[in-house]
């Protein structure tokens, strides 16, 4: 159901690296490095499509921030040779807040989440190095991502592989176990986790999504599956409320081709 043959994958996702950045005309790529296991899987899959030298990795820490995701990330980019910066975002985050103090952890975290992708694209726009996105299917489908921040990206790699067969992967291209094996989470504020926000377990939600989305099967075989009607219901509200958060923005339409309905494809096939 799940299962994928992780070398194949591996080699798929290289290759569609080398292909995109060549399209664009780039050689280099930059990326977010947390020290969780998504973006240390992206990190792999860029450093053996790309080498070493083209692939350059920001770390970026909050003041709050669990000290493990900056010694994980730290880790990973050694383990595969890639260079890195460390940038510490507290002082940013912090002025944008000083006079607003009402403001909670979901919009600390989202603006967190953004001025790191606003460092990303202030180094690639330096460089010229590709933004590579480390969002999985699991968190696009719900939603589970601040939009034009984590969820930004140039291309994604790994954006059609679930939560559960990422760490698959990550076994293959031997992730550090210590990333692997540690609970999922943003790291937004002190305690988060992932399944705790999320409220189910990956391996939990991941059947469930496979089964509404790629095969498509009714709530009654669901059902039957072991699933109750009031978290299929869930789910699919949590998939079509969050729709915004995974396509361009909605273009009013006027002519004939409006672009992202009708032109799409002119970099590919030509206008």
């Amino acid at each position: 159901m799940l299962k994928i043959n992780p070398e194949w994958v591996s080699e798929v996702l290289e290759i569609f690296i080398r292909e995109e950045l060549n399209k664009i005309g780039v050689a280099n790529a930059i990326l977010g490095l947390s020290g969780g296991v998504d973006s240390a899987v992206v990190a792999c899959l860029a450093q053996r499509a790309l080498g070493s030298e083209n692939v350059h990795a920001l770390i970026m820490p909050y003041r709050l921030s669990n000290p493990e995701s900056q010694k994980h990330a730290e880790l990973q980019a050694k383990k595969i040779n890639i260079s890195y910066d460390v940038v510490d975002i507290s002082e940013p985050v912090d002025a944008f807040f000083k006079a607003k103090d009402d403001a909670g952890n979901l919009r600390r975290g989202n603006k967190m989440a953004r001025e790191r992708m606003c460092q990303l694209y202030d180094y690639s726009s330096k460089s010229g190095a590709l933004v590579l996105g480390t969002s999985n299917k699991t968190e696009l489908l719900l939603g589970y991502g601040t939009i034009f921040g984590d969820l930004a990206s140039a291309i994604n790699p790994v954006g059609d592989l679930y939560k559960t067969q990422i760490w698959d992967l990550a076994r293959y291209l031997d992730v550090p176990k210590a990333i692997i094996e540690k609970a999922p989470s943003a790291d937004l504020w002190e305690g988060q986790t992932d399944e705790e926000e999320l409220g189910y377990t990956y391996d939990h939600l991941d059947k469930l999504l496979y089964y509404l989305v790629d095969e498509r099967y009714p709530d009654e075989f669901i059902l039957e599956n072991g699933y109750k009607q009031e978290t299929i219901d869930d789910i699919k509200t949590r998939i079509q409320r969050s729709q915004f958060k995974r396509r361009p923005p909605l273009i009013a339409k006027l002519s004939n081709r409006t672009i992202n309905q009708d032109f799409r494809y002119c970099r590919d096939w030509g206008v």
